[in-house]
């Protein structure tokens, strides 16, 4: 069993979601993996029956998973960032990936996913994987 009982699934071939992600330095009891990973697509397949590509935080404790703008300012409250930055990031997040996916020659969009859902039983099912692979991946450890 993982250390983490929260992961953030992220596009690991965008600069600028890895850094980011980099940001997870401030907060030690969240795992992050790329959303290319096979973990993450067995994840988001078990838990929305698709792969949105999307930012993607899944908390098991909570039973909670937060999708794209929701994602991006839990994030920014769990970092105890202040409420504006929050509000800046959930607020810009579209425009800022549809920027950085232009710049970075990704060639898509974020998909339509921004609410915090619950947790799915299959989800659920799919979070040791997902753990176990960002422990092994998590890109802090890359510093």
């Amino acid at each position: 069993m993982s250390d983490y009982d929260s992961v953030l699934i992220y596009d690991g071939e965008c600069p600028y979601c890895s850094v980011a992600a980099r940001a997870l330095e401030a907060i030690d009891d969240i795992g992050a993996i790329s959303w290319y990973d096979d973990a993450a697509q067995q994840f988001l397949e078990a838990q929305f029956g698709e792969t949105p590509f999307a930012m993607v935080l899944v908390d098991r404790t909570e039973k909670a998973v937060y999708g794209g703008r929701a994602a991006a300012e839990e994030l920014t409250d769990r970092a105890g960032m202040p409420g504006l930055v929050g509000s800046l990031v959930r607020d810009n997040y579209e425009s800022i990936a549809k920027v950085v996916g232009l710049a970075s020659g990704r060639g898509r969009d974020p998909d339509d996913v921004h609410e915090r859902y619950e947790l799915t039983e299959a989800g659920a099912a799919a979070f040791d994987a997902l753990a176990a692979n960002s422990q092994d991946r998590d890109i802090r450890a890359e510093a």
